[in-house]
């Protein structure tokens, strides 16, 4: 009488061996395309740019986020402005600060409606940010303080000037590596040019650089001598 052995032979298992082996190189070589770009095809690499895409926007926005508590924690300017802003009878929180991506002509900006925005994608730097920060909590601060009116090109232009030369904005290694190498009045006329930009883009102006300069040197005296809430330029 013959007996059956149990045992599962060698060539039935050799082929499943195989084809694991198989889909193990296949999933790997996907994993190496996808990483390297190499033997996708055209539909592959647009999924594989819009997936990198997100990741990189969230990358910067949790960056964003971290630096943010930071500088509202550990910033001397920021916990400057942050208790000038609640005596002037405005409690400013980081609900109040949105970090979220921008087109790359600016790093920030205030909304009397909506409040602060920073340009998750606009930052080299933690101190880039603070600076920008400290700039758009004048605005803030000028909006509560002085009741200004954002219409008026004059209002406007007198909040630039005073952003800009309170938040270290013009400061000289910022200006350095915007490309400007002035050594004389290099504060000064950052200060003007950066104001004279800003104002360029209200609706009135419409990019008239014309316009807007007038409306910079019709205020620029008493509005750059005007330091408040700081004793001195930051």
């Amino acid at each position: 009488m013959s007996s059956t052995s149990n045992a599962p032979s060698t060539s039935s298992t050799a082929p499943d061996a195989q084809d694991k082996d198989l889909k193990a190189f296949d999933r790997w070589r996907k994993s190496v395309s996808w990483i390297t770009g190499v033997g996708l095809t055209p539909d592959d690499h647009a999924r594989r740019k819009a997936s990198q895409d997100v990741e990189a926007e969230e990358a910067m926005w949790v960056r964003c986020e971290k630096w943010k508590a930071d500088l509202m924690k550990n910033s001397p300017a920021v916990s400057f402005m942050l208790k000038h802003l609640q005596q002037a009878g405005c409690n400013l929180t980081t609900d109040h600060i949105h970090c979220q991506p921008c087109n790359m002509t600016r790093a920030g900006g205030f909304s009397p409606e909506k409040g602060i925005l920073l340009c998750q994608d606009g930052f080299w730097s933690k101190s880039h940010m603070e600076d920008t920060l400290v700039h758009e909590m004048v605005h803030m601060y000028d909006h509560v303080k002085f009741k200004v009116d954002w219409k008026d090109l004059r209002h406007h232009a007198c909040s630039e000037i005073r952003a800009a030369n309170l938040s270290g904005d013009c400061k000289w290694s910022r200006e350095i590596r915007r490309g400007f190498y002035t050594f004389s009045k290099q504060h000064q006329d950052c200060v003007r040019r950066r104001a004279i930009l800003s104002v360029q883009q209200h609706p009135d102006c419409a990019g008239d650089s014309v316009r807007a300069e007038k409306a910079v040197n019709e205020v620029w005296e008493s509005c750059k001598a005007d330091t408040r809430p700081f004793d001195e330029i930051y």
